[in-house]
């Protein structure tokens, strides 16, 4: 499986579409075995989706992402965890390995107030 983590400095952050750099880990029988970073391409809307997608992401676990780009995993097979927590990217896939993983509210529900449409 591979996981996709937004992030910015080193921790997930909850704008998806803006984030600096994504972390991707990949895991084989309930481990880490690979994590790297990659910055994505510029923000427009659908670019995220697809990219990870090409990249074989199997989950992205996010703060908050807009609708339109929930749907476009949906359709590419990517499950979508919202809500996580501010952590480090590999104690993330760890909690949602263990099924530990404490995911609240999706932090874009409301609409774009805090760009998360885009």
């Amino acid at each position: 499986m591979k996981f996709a983590v937004p992030m910015a400095n080193g921790k997930l952050t909850a704008h998806f579409g803006h984030c600096q750099k994504f972390a991707l880990i990949d895991v084989e029988n309930l481990q880490i075995v690979n994590q790297e970073e990659r910055v994505p391409p510029p923000h427009e809307p659908g670019v995220l989706p697809q990219w990870l997608h090409e990249l074989g992401t199997d989950v992205v676990i996010a703060g908050g992402m807009g609708h339109r780009a929930i749907s476009l995993f949906d359709q590419a097979g990517i499950k979508v965890v919202t809500g996580a927590p501010v952590d480090v990217p590999a104690s993330l896939v760890r909690n949602y390995l263990n099924q530990r993983l404490v995911s609240g509210d999706n932090l874009c529900a409301g609409g774009g107030e805090h760009g998360c449409e885009h």
